[in-house]
């Protein structure tokens, strides 16, 4: 990843990229698991430096990769467990993991490892869909779900969890309604529209706090005209700015973990995500 070195482990690293290519989850369009693969390709793009932000990460952070989590493409509720327990012996480093997907459903685990660490964390998720279903397709464990379960095991300081960006149709009049009744602060992208997230992401960061955070970016939350390569795109999203506007937003939270997920790159025929996926690396200044 980024033309960083590669390791086997997390120890002495301060982050680290990890890929979890499952797809297993899904419940409309495969082919996430070719996310990690296909984001690495797509890297090798990116610079030591951000002209705008004089952002210099490789300069502050020892970062490397240390290449896929083990997976098991055949039992989605074992690679749940290979996920957790891969991911108790990153953050049990002290290391944070910048996680490659995969569908959504490998933030329920990987959440696990990391609140058995820090604590109930605060949540910024960036997405189309809520993922707080109790149920997909008669399973609790899919990616729809992962919040929902999260919530249920204490993972999560519902007080500091922002929503940002949802979208599309629903089961309900109110397909949010959950969500809210939690204590979540939840965006809808229409009150996103035609404007900028700075003010936003200014209340987000207040919201926080000190204490620790996790950043889920399903890349779904951007139009597709922008990011086709997802399995349940929606339309009138976020665009690649306002993307940008979350992911700097970001500067000065304690940060415990962050992920990239949904990546489907079948789907984008024409490059178009990629342009996006080389653009975050580096765009914040920490």
């Amino acid at each position: 990843m980024c033309k960083l070195p590669f390791q086997e482990t997390a120890d002495g690293l301060d982050a680290a990229f990890v890929g979890v290519p499952i797809d297993t989850g899904t419940s409309n369009r495969p082919g996430a698991r070719f996310g990690p693969r296909q984001i690495r390709v797509e890297s090798a793009m990116i610079r030591a430096y951000n002209s705008w932000t004089r952002a210099a990460p490789y300069e502050s952070l020892k970062v490397a990769d240390i290449g896929d989590v083990n997976v098991n493409l055949f039992d989605l509720k074992d690679t749940c467990k290979k996920i957790r327990e891969a991911y108790r012996e990153i953050v049990a480093t002290g290391c944070i993991p910048l996680t490659l997907g995969g569908d959504h459903t490998i933030a329920y685990p990987i959440l696990q490892a990391v609140a058995e660490r820090h604590g109930p964390v605060g949540l910024i998720h960036v997405d189309a869909h809520a993922d707080t279903s109790d149920m997909i397709l008669g399973e609790k464990i899919g990616h729809g779900t992962p919040f929902r379960r999260c919530v249920e095991e204490g993972l999560l300081d519902c007080k500091r969890v922002a929503q940002i960006g949802l979208r599309g149709s629903g089961y309900s009049p109110d397909n949010y309604e959950w969500s809210r009744a939690q204590g979540f602060r939840v965006v809808e992208a229409v009150e996103c529209w035609h404007k900028s997230l700075v003010p936003l992401m200014e209340e987000v960061r207040a919201q926080m706090r000190s204490g620790p955070v996790y950043l889920s970016f399903d890349i779904d939350s951007l139009d597709p005209g922008f990011a086709p390569g997802t399995g349940t795109p929606e339309i009138a999203g976020l665009t690649p700015i306002q993307g940008l506007e979350i992911i700097r937003g970001c500067r000065g939270l304690n940060l415990v973990g962050c992920d990239l997920v949904e990546v489907a790159p079948a789907y984008d025929t024409t490059g178009i995500d990629n342009k996006w996926r080389k653009t975050t690396t580096t765009k914040s200044k920490n």
